[in-house]
């Protein structure tokens, strides 16, 4: 039987490749929209970001999203993705790093 690859994504953060499910994405649509992408599915260009609050903390100090979509962001974008990453951070405490969003 073939095992499955795990596809692999980028932490725009620290740099470091991981699993894609263990990434939350993070998309600019056509409209230079940034939001939080929880389906993976929304169009867009994507960066991904560990399910971590520090790094999340980090991405809002350094800016990371306005960086990368060359946009300017409101500290609510950040705080959305710190609150989203807290709560992911949480399921994954208590199911396990492949828990469904």
């Amino acid at each position: 039987m073939k095992k499955r690859k795990v596809p692999m994504r980028k932490d725009i953060v620290t740099g470091e490749m991981m699993p894609k499910r263990q990434l939350i994405r993070v998309v600019k649509n056509k409209e230079g929209e940034v939001s939080l992408d929880p389906t993976g599915k929304k169009a867009g260009r994507g960066a991904y970001i560990a399910v971590d609050v520090e790094i999340a903390k980090r991405a809002k100090a350094e800016k990371t999203f306005e960086k990368a979509f060359h946009v300017t962001l409101d500290d609510g974008f950040y705080d959305e993705l710190i609150q989203y990453t807290d709560h992911l951070q949480a399921r994954q405490e208590l199911f396990g790093k492949d828990a469904q969003k």
